[in-house]
């Protein structure tokens, strides 16, 4: 079949990837894709937002399946539209994207399902807000409460910062995304990131994986998107796993069901791993980024077909097949990043790391200029690696970076510190 892929970071071209090796596959679109993304399908400029535009596009090139990339689509009800035309896609409704698009949302449906995650308040103005925070103890977090494009989040160490996000957020800081504040307990643990296919009905969790947030070194600097990734995550045991599914996931989707708006497509459960044991800190309702790297480069199913069993809701007779290695994946970022990052640099080297055994390279922010590939956002390159243990993985991703020639970028130097030193522990 035809399939038309929306997106253009390194989620999407890790998805890309994935997909291209699916002997279901006729021929891949992405729209709008990057550098890299074109490699492996036909580029179109679609604007993903005018919905007749995709219907149209989508009849006129005889396409089979829609898998959408980001979580604006989402929440914008493009999965919707596509239902309407009869479209078989891979993303939820309008209705269950809201699992992402409003967090108050997501909090509600924990208190109703009995779901642990930290205690909350929801408000529509500063001054409720601040008279809640004036009663709850430091560090607390406040929130937009809908997309903000991951910039929307303050973890507030004192009342003074907390005060200052919630101006900042009904001041329009955050634009509509911040009309309304969700203020949060502090959870004190380990971070993780948990995926599960999930049906309507049924969910099938993938293997585990880790991220790193802050900028710099030794987890420091401002939050980012994310500057690197690990899978498996070794915090995640096997009965912690079993936890999250049984706690965590299974209760989310019978309680979407049972409100009438089923969820289909991946649920990605932001985890706090704590002494009590797992408790969500947030959903999202597509894969994350840079996760997905290091997930398709140990996923040994076909993609498409696990997408296309999501779809009809028959994941309850599909199952997963993993690579054993170890996967990591290192973020290079434009300088300026995470905020105004240097456009237009040009990145050199790239086929060299690529031609390293167990590397890929895939493009997050790039664009071709001639035979140049310039970079053209923050985070721009995803070098990822697959090693017997996460040690080898980091030192192949490094050996790779090396390789790779761009005066205008960073990264750091230490991801999957807490996975090796587990490792190095065990001896």
């Amino acid at each position: 079949m035809n399939v038309l892929l929306i997106g253009s970071g390194g989620r999407e071209h890790a998805l890309a990837w994935a997909l291209s090796a699916s002997p279901l596959l006729t021929k891949l679109y992405a729209a709008p894709g990057n550098a890299g993304i074109a490699e492996l399908a036909t580029c179109v400029a679609l604007d993903v937002a005018d919905h007749d535009a995709v219907k149209r596009f989508i009849a006129d090139l005889g396409i089979g399946f829609v898998v959408i990339g980001p979580e604006a689509p989402l929440v914008a009800g493009l999965g919707d539209a596509l239902a309407a035309a009869g479209v078989k896609h891979f993303g939820p409704s309008q209705a269950a994207a809201q699992l992402e698009g409003s967090k108050g949302f997501t909090k509600d449906l924990c208190r109703e399902a009995g779901i642990p995650t930290g205690a909350y308040g929801r408000f529509k103005d500063a001054a409720s807000a601040k008279a809640y925070l004036a009663e709850q103890p430091v560090p607390i977090v406040v929130k937009a409460d809908g997309l903000a494009a991951g910039k929307g989040v303050v973890v507030a160490a004192t009342r003074a910062e907390a005060e200052a996000a919630v101006d900042a957020c009904f001041s329009g800081a955050f634009g509509a995304a911040g009309a309304e504040v969700v203020i949060e307990a502090f959870l004190a643990g380990e971070e993780a990131s948990f995926f599960a296919l999930c049906d309507g009905t049924h969910a099938l969790a993938l293997v585990t994986a880790q991220d790193h947030k802050r900028v710099g070194d030794d987890d420091t600097g401002p939050n980012t998107g994310g500057m690197g990734a690990y899978s498996p995550a070794p915090v995640m045991t096997p009965e912690l796993v079993q936890r999250t599914m049984d706690e965590i996931i299974r209760p989310t989707v019978a309680a979407m069901a049972a409100r009438g708006t089923p969820f289909k497509g991946v649920l990605f459960a932001g985890l706090m791993i704590t002494d009590g044991g797992p408790q969500l800190i947030e959903y999202n309702v597509r894969f994350g980024d840079p996760e997905t790297q290091v997930l398709m480069m140990r996923l040994q199913s076909d993609l498409l077909a696990a997408m296309i069993a999501t779809a009809d809701g028959v994941l309850d007779h599909f199952d997963l097949r993993w690579r054993d290695d170890a996967a990591l994946t290192v973020v290079l970022a434009a300088k300026g990043y995470p905020g105004t990052p240097e456009k237009g640099t040009e990145i050199r080297g790239l086929d060299a790391a690529r031609a390293l055994a167990g590397v890929q390279v895939f493009h997050a922010g790039t664009k071709r200029d001639g035979e140049r590939i310039l970079a053209d956002g923050g985070r721009v390159l995803n070098v990822t690696a697959l090693g017997a243990t996460v040690a080898e993985a980091q030192a192949r991703a490094y050996q790779a970076i090396a390789k790779i020639d761009w005066p205008g970028g960073f990264w750091r130097h230490d991801i999957g510190w807490r996975a090796v030193l587990r490792e190095t522990a065990k001896g």
